[in-house]
């Protein structure tokens, strides 16, 4: 029999992001006759207990080990840098300790996310314990990243990319595409209920029972599309008189600094759409929101992969995205959901007026994209993808 591989996951930020979701199906998903599953993961700032922390305990048969962490490469707030300060002081005990455990578990593969600190954590820790590094890129590459992510991901003895359109970017940004390895995403379909009665949720916001309704589910930002899905309005609108449109999520003010939701809401009063858009600001019931709508629509281009086009096909909803990116990898046009250029705000609009106009279609494309979740977009494949690359980055 052979020996149980040991892999060690990093997760060094106390959020918990999409990445860290993926990263948590991977971890409960990986086979357990083949890996012994470790996690690295911060234990806050002594203000209790970290959410992602909180999220990783669920996970059977993991070897937890909270860890402070380096204090992270930017601080935006004063009090970010006293706590900063603090962790300085226990990092590096915590940096040698977590090398020794490594040895002394005969941990092989160190795996962290394209985070800074993850990244190059894992390559520093690869390098001393003599594992092999991975960073696993869930953004499209560029070199406008930061140096100490960059710097990871060139070191690192392989990558992973969640799509073929990310691989492509790490490519072209100089690393060598032998050491790139696609993992596509999957996530859990026991978790989305396509029988899920939608009616309540449209109470909430004055929605008829008979509307035709959109929704778009993501973080608000000008490359997830939400502005030219409201240009597209009017021209369904033209169509289908009674149509709405869910506008849910949370302002990415990271990206742009202030509120993206105040601009939003002027451009929907200047196209003339304002009584027919809700903003719902962040939910956490986006099954609910999912079964509510008739038609998942979200322009974003630059995609890297698109989980929340996966939820949308889990619940049986079509998607009307874009050819761009890694949505592609994820729709398919003419089966999942309709697709259309960047920038061809008319050709995506004909596509929602398509859907919204034949239910028969958009159940025929609903079957198949839960179909096509349960058979192939799930964890498990996901796992199974990534212990394929482990086994071959080891025989490399």
């Amino acid at each position: 029999m052979r020996e149980k591989i040991s892999v060690l996951f990093l997760h060094s930020q106390d959020s918990f992001g999409a990445d860290s979701a993926i990263h948590g199906h991977l971890m409960r998903r990986l086979d357990r006759d083949r890996f012994v599953v470790h996690l690295a993961c911060s234990r806050g700032d002594g203000r209790g207990e970290p959410p992602s922390l909180a999220q990783f305990r669920e996970i059977p048969d993991i070897r937890l080990r909270p860890t402070h962490f380096a204090p992270g490469f930017r601080h935006r707030r004063r009090e970010d840098v006293v706590r900063g300060a603090v962790a300085s002081i226990l990092f590096p005990a915590d940096f040698a300790a977590l090398a020794l455990y490594m040895r002394r578990e005969k941990v092989r593969i160190v795996h962290g996310t394209d985070r800074p600190r993850d990244a190059v954590y894992s390559v520093a820790l690869g390098k001393l314990t003599g594992a092999k590094s991975v960073v696993h890129v869930h953004v499209g590459w560029a070199e406008g990243y930061s140096r100490p992510a960059k710097w990871g991901v060139r070191s690192a003895d392989a990558v992973f990319g969640i799509s073929r359109y990310v691989s492509s970017t790490v490519v072209r940004t100089g690393t060598r595409p032998e050491r790139v390895h696609t993992i596509l995403n999957g996530i859990d379909p026991t978790r989305w209920d396509p029988s899920i009665d939608g009616r309540p949720l449209r109470r909430e916001f004055g929605i008829p029972d008979g509307a035709p309704l959109l929704a778009s589910v993501s973080r608000l930002f000008s490359n997830k599309g939400q502005r030219e899905l409201l240009r597209a309005l009017p021209r369904v609108r033209e169509r289908v008189p009674e149509v709405r449109l869910l506008v849910v999520g949370a302002d990415a003010v990271d990206v742009h600094g202030g509120s993206f939701t105040a601009e939003l809401k002027v451009l929907a009063r200047e196209l003339g759409v304002a009584d027919r858009v809700v903003f719902t600001g962040e939910r956490k019931d986006v099954p609910r929101i999912m079964a509510a709508c008739d038609v998942y629509a979200m322009p974003s281009w630059e995609e890297p992969f698109g989980l929340v086009f996966l939820e949308a096909m889990a619940m049986k909803r079509p998607v009307v995205a874009l050819s761009d990116g890694g949505t592609p990898e994820v729709v398919e046009h003419g089966r999942s959901g309709l697709l259309s250029a960047h920038e061809d705000i008319e050709t995506f609009a004909a596509n929602v007026v398509t859907l919204l106009e034949d239910r028969t279609l958009r159940a025929k494309m609903g079957e198949y994209g839960r179909a096509r979740v349960l058979e192939y977009f799930n964890a498990q494949r996901m796992a199974r993808d990534a212990g394929a690359a482990y086994d071959a980055i080891l025989e490399g």
